[in-house]
C-alpha cells in the first residue's frame, strides 16, 4: 500500500532548498499540507529572503498541493510560535515536524570563536527545541505526532573542523532519545535522520565525494518513513545515495573493578571493557545504572 499523508499537516524548516525542499515536495506529493519555513539566509546564517520558500510553495501549488511560506528564524521562539499558530489557523493542527534548518561556520576549534560556536548550537539545537516546543502540547492533546531531528555523521562520528556543528548534531540525538520516551504514551514518535547529500551545505567537499550520486531526493524516502503512520521511534536513520543504515548508541557488557588499584585495573583491562560482544542498546539512561548495580550485586552474592 502506498504511503500517504492525506489530511496531515507538516512543517519543514529550512525547506527553501536542498534537503528541506525535497522533503517538503515529497510530503506534498503524497497529500500533506506543508508549511515551507526558511529564513532565506546564506549558508552561514547571515541575511534573509523569502524568495526560495515562495518558489517551493509555487512548485507545490502547481502540482495541486497546499502550502504556504514562512520566514521565521528557528532561533526566534516567538516567531516560531506564530508560525505554528498560523498553521493551526489555516489547517487546524500540526501532525509532522521536520527540524531541518541549519547553518555552517566551519573552522578548527583553535580558530573558532565562541560566537560562531554558540550560533551554530542556537540554530541546530535550540532551533529544533523552539519548533518542537511550539508543536508539542498540540500533539499531546491530539495523541499523535511525528518529529524528525536532522542529525549528522559529523555528530555521530566526528568530522575535522566541525566541533560546533558536530556538538549540535549529537545534542539532537540526546534530545530525540528523551523526547521519544516522554512522547510514547501520546503516540508522538521522534526520530533522527543523518543524511549525506549534495546541497549548498556540502558544496565545499568537491572531489572528496561523488556528488553526482548524492542527490538530496535520495534521502527523502527515509524521511517519509520516519514521519509516517507506521514510523518507528528512537531511530537514527542514516541515508545517502539510495543507501539506508541505522546507527545506534550502544553499551558494552564491561567489567567491574573496585579498590585502591581500580585505575590500574581499568588500564589493564580496557580491552575487556571495550569488547563489543554482547553489547546492548539501553532502553533509557537508567539502564546503565541497572547494569552497573547488577555487577555489584553479582560480586556480593
Amino acid at each position: 500500500m502506498a504511503m500517504r499523508f492525506d489530511g496531515r499537516v507538516a512543517i519543514v524548516t529550512g525547506a527553501g532548498g536542498g534537503l528541506g525542499r525535497e522533503h517538503a515536495l515529497a510530503l506534498a506529493a503524497r497529500g500533506a499540507k506543508v508549511v515551507i519555513n526558511d529564513l532565506g539566509g546564506a549558508r552561514d546564517g547571515t541575511g534573509g529572503s523569502s524568495a526560495a520558500a515562495e518558489a517551493v510553495v509555487e512548485e507545490i501549488k502547481a502540482a495541486g498541493g497546499e502550502a504556504f511560506a514562512n520566514g521565521a528564524s528557528v532561533t526566534d521562539a516567538e516567531a516560531v510560535q506564530d508560525m505554528v499558530d498560523q498553521a493551526i489557523a489555516t489547517w487546524g493542527r500540526v501532525d509532522i515536524l521536520v527540524n531541518n534548518a541549519g547553518v555552517l561556520r566551519d573552522k578548527t576549534f583553535a580558530k573558532m570563536t565562541l560566537d560562531d560556536f554558540r550560533f551554530v548550537m542556537d540554530v541546530h539545537l535550540m532551533g529544533a527545541v523552539n519548533c518542537t516546543k511550539a508543536v508539542w502540547d498540540g500533539m499531546r492533546e491530539r495523541n499523535y505526532g511525528r518529529i524528525v531531528m536532522t542529525t549528522s555523521s559529523s555528530g555521530l562520528f566526528g568530522n575535522f573542523g566541525q566541533t560546533n556543528y558536530g556538538a549540535a548534531k549529537m545534542a539532537l540525538v540526546g534530545f530525540m532519545q528523551t523526547l521519544s520516551i516522554e512522547g510514547a504514551k501520546n503516540d508522538i514518535r521522534v526520530n533522527c535522520l543523518a543524511p549525506t547529500a549534495h546541497t549548498r551545505m556540502t558544496e565545499d567537499l568537491g572531489a572528496a565525494l561523488p556528488l553526482e550520486a548524492l542527490g538530496p531526493e535520495l534521502v527523502s524516502p527515509g524521511l517519509l518513513y520516519l514521519v509516517s503512520e507506521d514510523a518507528p521511534t528512537r531511530c537514527i536513520l542514516a541515508a545517502g545515495a539510495g543507501g539506508f543504515e541505522r546507527a545506534y548508541v550502544t553499551l558494552t557488557q564491561g567489567i567491574r573493578v573496585v579498590g585502591p588499584d581500580a585505575p590500574e585495573q581499568i588500564a589493564a583491562q580496557f580491552e575487556a571493557i571495550s569488547d563489543r560482544a554482547g553489547e546492548v542498546v539501553p532502553e533509557s539512561g537508567m539502564a546503565q545504572g541497572v547494569i552497573e548495580l547488577g555487577k555489584a550485586q553479582k560480586a556480593h552474592s
